[in-house]
This record gives structure tokens, sequence and C-alpha cells, in this order.
């Protein structure tokens, strides 16, 4: 869905999703030649990259990766280093931030440099395509399936991110501008331009951004809690693995709530996070006393066997509304995704017992 008006600034228009990406590429413009950034185009010599505006502001390092994806991170490190990586014939650090105007020395990297991974199949990429809920020249809406990171890592070979690139050969910027856990479901937005990335990082910065999740809850959730406020701590399990704990020593954290609907022995609750820590929604429903169904990290053992037998399949947690100012004209949007069909069939079935109050 394409949308060229530019009403008054600061007026909210509600946007209901297309259900269809838009043809079309990206304006947004690389530093590197017409050709398409990748590290098949850094083979044959010493590149010189001018730095634009809308590029200025990123660190070297990040700009780097982005512009030779394959490339390890050890090897961007490594060039760096060594001063085969210059700016305007100068030696610089890994954090350098770029500037307008810049020239940006890039060495010959070699074949064998390149990390060779999995790319994604024909079938995600059509999956994650056919989610993208808006798209304009500066951003896209995706109504994000649960089951696919946002991001590759951590022994994943792609996210949504990686898809959404290798389905558009042609864009010349894609990055996400927030995140979701891998098993939530909902609105998440990819910056289309650098301008437009700044814009809605800083709205996130200064809470400009509202989010609204649904999340249903094991329990009956107390009319009177309409908000947690606790701390954060990220942690790491023995084996590596992430997680995050209340504690005095954390995150200044809060979470709003709101009750949607109970049911017999679980409640539908509206999740709205101030802040945006790792796991919050998710955390603070537990410290609550009221986990998110189907969450394996966070509810216990007799709690999941119950969900499982309610019929549960995946962890009831979706992104379900965002408001934000659109990038170029700062006009106050709101954005809706529907349930996936697990999500839906699970609240469906708790629907037809019998409900509490």
């Amino acid at each position: 869905m394409s949308d060229s008006r530019s009403p008054k600034a600061g007026r909210k228009r509600r946007l209901k999703p297309s259900g269809k990406p838009l043809a079309g590429s990206s304006t947004a413009r690389t530093p590197a030649e017409s050709t398409k950034p990748d590290a098949d185009n850094f083979r044959s010599g010493v590149q010189w990259l001018d730095i634009d505006a809308e590029t200025a502001g990123q660190r070297l390092d990040n700009f780097l990766m982005a512009l030779v994806r394959g490339v390890p991170r050890s090897v961007i490190y490594k060039i760096i280093r060594k001063g085969e990586v210059r700016i305007n014939k100068g030696r610089v650090r890994p954090d350098t931030k770029l500037k307008a105007g810049d020239q940006v020395r890039v060495p010959p990297l070699d074949q064998k440099n390149r990390e060779i991974k999995p790319s994604p199949g024909s079938r995600v990429q059509e999956v994650v395509q056919a989610a993208v809920i808006f798209e304009n020249t500066d951003m896209l809406v995706v109504n994000k399936p649960a089951g696919i990171a946002v991001h590759g890592g951590s022994g994943l070979d792609f996210g949504l991110i990686e898809v959404l690139r290798a389905a558009r050969p042609e864009a010349r910027f894609l990055e996400l501008v927030h995140r979701l856990d891998r098993d939530t479901s909902g609105l998440i937005m990819v910056a289309k331009k650098r301008s437009a990335l700044r814009h809605l990082q800083e709205q996130l910065r200064q809470k400009r951004v509202r989010k609204h999740y649904h999340a249903l809850v094991e329990g009956v959730w107390p009319a009177g809690l309409g908000a947690v406020d606790e701390p954060l701590l990220r942690f790491e399990l023995p084996g590596g693995e992430r997680r995050v704990r209340i504690d005095v020593a954390g995150k200044e954290s809060r979470t709003l709530f709101r009750v949607i609907a109970v049911y017999r022995g679980y409640t539908l609750v509206q999740a709205s996070p101030v802040t945006g820590r790792t796991h919050q929604i998710r955390v603070h429903c537990a410290h609550a006393g009221h986990p998110v169904g189907g969450d394996d990290k966070y509810m216990d053992d007799a709690g999941r066997k119950a969900f499982r037998a309610a019929g549960g399949q995946r962890l009831m947690l979706h992104a379900r509304a965002l408001q934000f100012d659109m990038p170029g004209s700062d006009e106050r949007v709101e954005f809706e995704a529907p349930y996936d069909a697990a999500f839906a069939k699970t609240i469906d079935k708790l629907a037809g017992r019998a409900k509490v109050g």
C-alpha cells in the first residue's frame, strides 16, 4: 500500500493494512556505485566511496557490514585495525561516525573471506512479503509471523530482515527500527531510508511511539492492577540462554495493563510497554503471577501443561497496534494487525467456554 498524500502535521490517521506489498524499489541511495552493495563488488580493487547526507551518522563498522554483507565481522574489524579502511585518507576506529562529504577507502575483499550461509528460500520470502501490511518510500510495516526471528544469529542463518533483503535485491537500504522476540507475532517497523530510521528511532527514544500488545495470561488478572513498575536485569543461564529477571540492579521498566476479556482460567489483556526492555511484558506478567500462555521461559511446567491441554499452540503475545509520526510528514498514524490462525483459534476456543464475571 502506498500513500502519497501530505495531511497536516500532527493529525492522526488510522491506516488499514492492505495485505499487499508495494511494487517498486527504494529511493534511498548507497554511497557505492549503482551496483548491488555486496562483497562480490569489492574483490577487484580498492573502492573509494562518497558519503552522502542519507548515509551520514552511521558508525564505520556498521556501514561496512551492511555494505559488504556476507563478510564476517572479524574481517571487517581486521581491515579497519590494519589501516586498510580509511576516511579522507586517514586511519580511523571502528566506531568513527561518518559525515556527509567523507570519502571511505575500502580494500579488496577476497571470496575466501566470505561467510557462506544458506539463503532464504522462495517459500519463506513469499510468507514475509505477504506479511507486509503497509509500504511507502520511507518504510515498511510488517505483521511478523510467530516463529520467525527478526534477524539471523545465535544459530539462525537468517531472520525477517535477511528475508526481506533477499526478496528485494534492488533495495539499497532495509534496516529494523526495533525488535520483537522470535515467538511474538505482530507489528514491526522496517526503514527503507537512513533518514527514516533516524526519525523513527528518535521517536522511540522520546517515547512518541505507542505500542499495544495483546497477551493471553494465566488466571484472572486483578482489575486494580493497571501497571507494573519493576526493574529488569538481563542474565545468561549456564548454557548461554538469555533470560531476564526482576532485580533492583536492573533498568527501570514500566508496563501498563488493561483487561480486555476474562475466560475460565485465562485473561486477555492489553499490555502497553512504556519502556522497551528485553522480555519486558513476559517478565512483568510472570512477576504479577499471571505468566503469558505458552511462555517456555517464564511459565512453570504445570502452567505449560494446562495451557497445552486447553488447546494452546504458541506464545500468546501479539504486537497488536502501533502509533507513530510518519517520516517525511509527521502525520500521526495508527496500524493494527490481526491475530494469526493459532492465536485466534485459542481465543475462540476459550470464548466458547463459560466466562468469568
